[in-house]
């Protein structure tokens, strides 16, 4: 999905500025837009936002620190 999206629409001029792009895309666009079928159809943002206030509900709160 990346590659399509995104790398093979894109020349860049060194590796790094491609890291930095792809990178960014990712930030912006990929993690909190974009919908994912193993989230129902939701983007993750909001899928993690459902999550924390079923967590919240419940009482129970991520163990990891």
């Amino acid at each position: 999905m990346l590659k399509v999206e995104y790398v093979h629409r894109h020349r860049f001029a060194t590796r790094a500025e491609a890291r930095l792009r792809i990178a960014t895309w990712i930030t912006d666009f990929y993690n909190t837009r974009r919908r994912h079928s193993a989230a129902n159809g939701q983007p993750p943002v909001t899928f993690e936002n459902t999550i924390n206030k079923a967590r919240d509900h419940t009482g129970h709160q991520d163990q990891a620190a």
